[in-house]
């Protein structure tokens, strides 16, 4: 199957015979899929599952009643005509059961591109069809055990996978979602009317009210407000917007009202452009081919080669057709993936888990696999770096009449009614000291500059730097102590009391992370929404290998192939809209988990704790994973290419041959051996 050529229309046609399970998780992974192909997985996934379970409960009764299983045992239990009781049963696991691998087969065979199903589908082709030849007189013995277990297997290891990688679609319906259903529109009487989105045409004007998402991009003509563009933009607080300014569709109106024309509808809006960009990047995402996929396809070759080989040999040799069939079957029968077609989905199915249970979600496992290689990381500063959130930093009194405490509390008066971020700030901060607020009266802003009140008698400002500019008053020294923070000042009865510093604060374990990435050759980027004063601020405090300021979501894209372009394999770590098409475009996209989902589905890791660090672990444990699939692998085939010599008969002349029986058995083991390795995986992620 060539999943660089596989559209989304062909998601719609998709059976279970062309899903290669070897394969399927960079379909889903990486390339978008609608809600039809959203739908026609799961869909799968439920088959698969249905088809395991009916599957086991058959292969009780063909267990019990296999003549080979009661001698391991030691007991006898038949039942009338038990031969076809068993015929009849394994026909049933075999046609039904084992119809995606047979589906499966066909397709390969189709596209001359034979793989994990054509060597599936030819061991429990020939099994079936000799065990059936036997019921009907055929001299030998049966394989009907063999083939039920081999089905359950297969189905498992499908099931286990497909559930492990269920698909990016969600990312683009997410993004969809960020615009609202319908529209203020207003006529040219100042009625209002309500219309669905797609109605909206250019020039049209709209109104947007307080708390409501921008249904399209636009220039304001009347109104004033802050707008959150956070998770459009990576700028980290809300933005101030007056008339002439323009507006994003997506972004979130604060509190005030606002009229804009709409300059872009549908798929000339900035949120569309996105959308686009996500697309592109993920349809150009870099695909690792499967070793196991390489592996069984040799491994398909070698067992057709060496079972009709085998045959010819020793009917030529003389031998009764029966004894070269019974070896021809043999080597088919040790052929069977048990183990090969395991390797891989245990290893995922346990990594999976593992890596959930210590904060780190995995959804693309070639990426997981590949972290291993990182070279550059490119952060996004807002909410990853750090909190997202504008903080109070810093707080202190230039009056000795007021404590610090008191200067925090008197300003909160004139903020506890505001929308504003840096109020918001003050207002958090205030309910961590469990500062009773007091009440401000004859409230009024001070246009550009702050705002004032009476509070306790005294008369209040919160002012910006303008204002003591404006008044010749001098600003306090130490006031600013880092160029990334903001800074407003407290009068009380126009005298400079106090100031309070707020930023958006760099996470505890920025500093720490990095030092680690460091230390292992990591090159350590920010591309960020802010401007450069503060990106800079934030760079030299965690002293990053270098930054990009004021990018927009395609100037991100653009840094990661530059740094693709220079030979880096590039991880980006993000939690917005923003974030997403470098992302997808980037060789391994993580996601911090205090993010939108947007930037969670579309990333390959998702850090559950937004902990920084936890890259370290994922890097360390990438690795980890790795070395278990490449051992797994090397076990499975090493088996292969030991025991079918043996089961060709290569010893027959000095008395020994493996019969199909021992060849079972011997599978069996290489599938418990495989088994038990990757359970091992469990304790290699040390946080």
């Amino acid at each position: 199957m060539d999943h660089n050529k596989h559209e989304h229309h062909q998601q719609q046609e998709m059976d279970h015979g062309n899903m290669d399970h070897s394969k399927m998780h960079h379909d889903h992974g990486s390339i978008p899929m609608g809600m039809a192909g959203h739908d026609h997985h799961k869909m799968m996934i439920a088959d698969f599952k249905k088809r395991f379970w009916v599957s086991l409960i058959l292969t009780i009764p063909v267990l019990i009643l296999s003549p080979m299983i009661q001698g391991f045992f030691g007991y006898s239990l038949s039942v009338p005509e038990n031969p076809y009781v068993l015929m009849a049963l394994s026909s049933v696991i075999y046609f039904w059961g084992g119809w995606p691998f047979l589906k499966g087969f066909i397709t390969e065979i189709k596209k001359k591109g034979p793989g994990m199903m054509t060597l599936i589908a030819m061991a429990i082709s020939v099994a079936y069809f000799y065990s059936t030849a036997t019921v009907f007189g055929l001299k030998g013995m049966d394989f009907f055990w063999e083939l039920a277990t081999l089905i359950v297997i297969m189905l498992l290891g499908h099931w286990l996978e497909m559930k492990s990688v269920l698909g990016a679609s969600k990312a683009l319906q997410l993004l969809v979602s960020m615009m609202p259903a319908e529209a203020h529109r207003v006529k040219s009487d100042g009625q209002v009317e309500d219309i669905k989105l797609e109605a909206l045409k250019k020039e049209d004007i709209i109104l947007i009210k307080p708390g409501e998402k921008v249904p399209a991009d636009g220039i304001i003509v009347e109104g004033s407000s802050y707008l959150n563009e956070s998770m459009l933009t990576g700028e980290s607080k809300p933005v101030k917007k007056e008339k002439e300014n323009k507006v994003i569709g997506g972004s979130i109106n604060g509190n005030g009202s606002l009229k804009i024309k709409v300059e872009h509808t549908g798929k000339d809006s900035y949120l569309n452009k996105v959308i686009k960009l996500v697309e592109e990047a993920q349809k150009a995402k870099s695909k690792m081919q499967n070793f196991s996929d390489r592996a069984a396809k040799w491994l398909t070759y070698i067992a057709l080669s060496v079972g009709f080989g085998t045959l010819a040999v020793w009917l030529i040799a003389g031998y009764p057709f029966v004894f070269a069939l019974e070896r021809m079957v043999t080597v088919m029968v040790i052929a069977c993936p048990h183990a090969l077609g395991l390797a891989i989905p245990l290893v995922v199915a346990i990594s999976t888990a593992v890596s959930a249970q210590n904060g780190l979600l995995i959804r693309n496992r070639t990426a997981f696999e590949e972290s291993r290689k990182i070279t550059a990381l490119l952060f996004d500063k807002t909410g990853t770096l750090t909190t997202g959130v504008f903080g109070v930093t810093r707080f202190e009194t230039v009056n000795t009449e007021f404590s610090k405490d008191e200067i925090l509390r008197l300003a909160s008066a004139l903020e506890q009614t505001s929308e504003h971020p840096i109020a918001v700030g003050i207002i958090n901060k205030v309910k961590e000291h469990n500062v009773a607020i007091p009440k401000a009266e004859k409230f009024n802003a001070i246009t550009g500059k702050g705002v004032e009140a009476m509070v306790e008698g005294k008369s209040v400002k919160v002012v910006s730097p303008g204002f003591l500019k404006d008044k010749n008053m001098t600003i306090p020294e130490g006031a600013y102590s880092s160029k990334a923070e903001t800074v407003v000042f407290v009068l009380v009865d126009d005298k400079l009391t106090g100031y309070i510093a707020l930023a958006d604060a760099i996470r505890p374990e920025s500093a720490e992370a990095i030092q680690v990435f460091k230390k292992n050759g990591i090159k350590v980027l920010m591309a960020t929404g802010d401007n450069e004063t503060v990106a800079k601020a934030v760079s030299d405090e965690l002293k990053l290998d270098g930054y990009y300021s004021e990018v927009l979501p395609h100037q991100k894209v653009e840094i990661v192939k530059e740094l693709q372009s220079k030979n880096e394999f590039v991880a980006m770590t993000g939690d917005g809209v923003n974030d997403a098409p470098a992302l997808a475009q980037s060789d391994v996209g993580i996601a911090v988990g205090s993010g939108t989902d947007v930037a969670a589905e579309t990333a390959d890791i998702i850090l559950v704790n937004s902990n920084p660090k936890d890259i370290a672990s994922l890097i360390l444990f990438g690795k980890a994973t790795y070395k278990k699939m490449i051992q797994n692998l090397i076990w499975a085939t090493a088996y292969n290419s030991f025991a079918i010599p043996l089961a060709a008969g290569v010893l027959y002349s000095k008395g020994f041959v493996l019969g199909p029986a021992v060849g079972a058995v011997l599978m069996s083991l290489s599938t418990i051996i495989v088994a038990i390795n990757a359970q091992l995986l469990k304790t290699k992620l040390n946080k």
